[in-house]
């Protein structure tokens, strides 16, 4: 006969093993330095970011912030909230659904759809939505947690 131990692969984690359905959100506003930080470190210049005659005569018909301005507030929610300090994506698969302004409110939302107890690793849905409740963006993405403790 053989005993099996399991493995407790989240010791160590920061904020322990979360538990599945568990939510995290994060709100802030979108501000032209975020454009002009995102410009600084990747080179986007597009023209929709900064000019605004040619921003309104497009089908968004405003300024719109990049992408990764948008979907930077996943990154706050699995890092310093759920999972928590120590988390990286593995992997993530985002739908842009509508984009997003300068100067709106957006609201980040991660909720752990399973985890490993093996090893640190989560399986989420995540999305952002404007002030209105729209989503902008709507995906999957997968998590490792380090230990850090």
């Amino acid at each position: 006969m053989s005993i099996e131990t399991e493995i407790d692969g989240w010791v160590g984690v920061v904020k322990g093993c979360p538990e599945t359905g568990a939510v995290a959100t994060r709100v802030r506003t979108t501000r032209m330095e975020d454009i002009h930080a995102f410009t600084e470190m990747t080179g986007d210049r597009n023209p929709v970011h900064y000019d605004e005659a040619l921003a309104r005569r497009t089908p968004f018909g405003k300024l719109i912030v990049q992408g990764g301005v948008t979907t930077g507030i996943l990154n706050a929610c699995v890092a310093e909230d759920l999972p928590g300090p120590g988390t990286v994506f593995l992997n993530t698969n985002l739908n842009f659904r509508k984009a997003v302004g300068v100067g709106e409110t957006i609201t980040g939302r991660v909720e752990i759809v399973s985890r490993r107890t093996d090893k640190p690793i989560c399986v989420l849905n995540v999305s952002v939505t404007d002030g209105a409740g729209d989503i902008c963006v709507e995906g999957t993405a997968t998590t490792y947690t380090m230990p850090l403790k």
